[in-house]
């Protein structure tokens, strides 16, 4: 297969291009720096892009990864617009460029993000669920919003709605574990809060799973069966570095701190991969404590 990745420098790029080409996949990376042989170069802030979509041509799937962490700071006016046009922009320019292509990829994975559900407390949602309400529940939205002409260009496109993804090399781990390595491990908010998790083992396995799934379109849930609450999340992790985890962030600290964004660490999203699992997927890190293990 022929595949090519945006935001394949990112975490989740980096792992599927090196697992497409062990198994002797053709990866080609979409890139903003001048195109190395075997590239595709691309300026999406610019007039077009700077896509030729005769560069598609051969190519069977493409992997549409690239957006600014939502992470990476207060969530200023200035920082929102970024959050926006990373995605959305991106996502508009892509897609244009494989509907003029002569020849179009048969599917487009496109980055989506479970925030599409909103807080959704103690409930259990799975993709039927409808959209939440809140600023990235509407970026989701949007974003999902500009993929859609790829379908209706003849494109199979499946929306991955990533949850938390844990791996030892970058994301969000890292950023949790320091801390507790420190011995400084404390949980974040209430506790009650339900986070819907990942390991980036089995992330690249569902990418791969739905590259070859030709049956199933839409949005996917990318997260594993089993969502944990703060207060869970927090004892496994402690228990996985063999550190304490004694403390508390009370949220009117968060919220003093991080403004808005902090609503993304008070809110509760319990979120069921039920298309994966419907269509038979098996996760390798079912529970939050394999997954923790294999990744510390």
């Amino acid at each position: 297969m022929r595949v090519a990745i945006t935001g394949s420098s990112g975490l989740i790029g980096t792992a599927l291009g090196e697992s497409l080409r062990r198994d002797g996949h053709q990866v080609t990376r979409v890139v903003r720096r001048p195109p190395q042989p075997g590239e595709i170069g691309w300026r999406p802030q610019a007039g077009g892009g700077g896509l030729d979509p005769g560069a598609f041509d051969d190519i069977d799937a493409v992997v549409h990864l690239s957006g600014a962490p939502v992470a990476g700071g207060r969530w200023t006016k200035a920082r929102k617009l970024k959050l926006r046009s990373s995605r959305i922009q991106t996502t508009q320019v892509l897609v244009a460029a494989l509907a003029r292509a002569a020849r179009p990829p048969q599917v487009l994975l496109s980055g989506s993000a479970i925030g599409w559900y909103g807080d959704t407390g103690e409930r259990e949602v799975d993709e039927s669920a409808p959209a939440g309400t809140g600023f990235l529940a509407t970026l989701v939205t949007d974003w999902e919003a500009a993929a859609q002409p790829a379908r209706e260009a003849g494109l199979r496109v499946v929306n991955l709605r990533s949850g938390l993804v844990l791996s030892r090399r970058g994301g969000i781990l890292p950023v949790l574990a320091l801390p507790f390595r420190f011995g400084l491990g404390a949980r974040l908010g209430p506790g009650t809060q339900f986070r819907s998790w990942i390991s980036i083992t089995d992330h690249v396995r569902a990418l791969r799973y739905l590259l070859d799934s030709a049956e199933i379109d839409g949005p996917v849930n990318i997260t594993a069966p089993a969502p944990v609450t703060e207060t869970v999340l927090t004892r496994e992790l402690a228990r996985a570095l063999h550190r304490p985890a004694l403390l508390r962030v009370p949220a009117p600290v968060l919220r003093l701190v991080l403004g808005e964004l902090s609503g993304e660490l008070l809110g509760s999203q319990r979120v069921l991969p039920r298309r994966l699992l419907d269509a038979g997927f098996e996760f390798v890190h079912a529970d939050i404590a394999s997954a923790l293990a294999a990744e510390l």
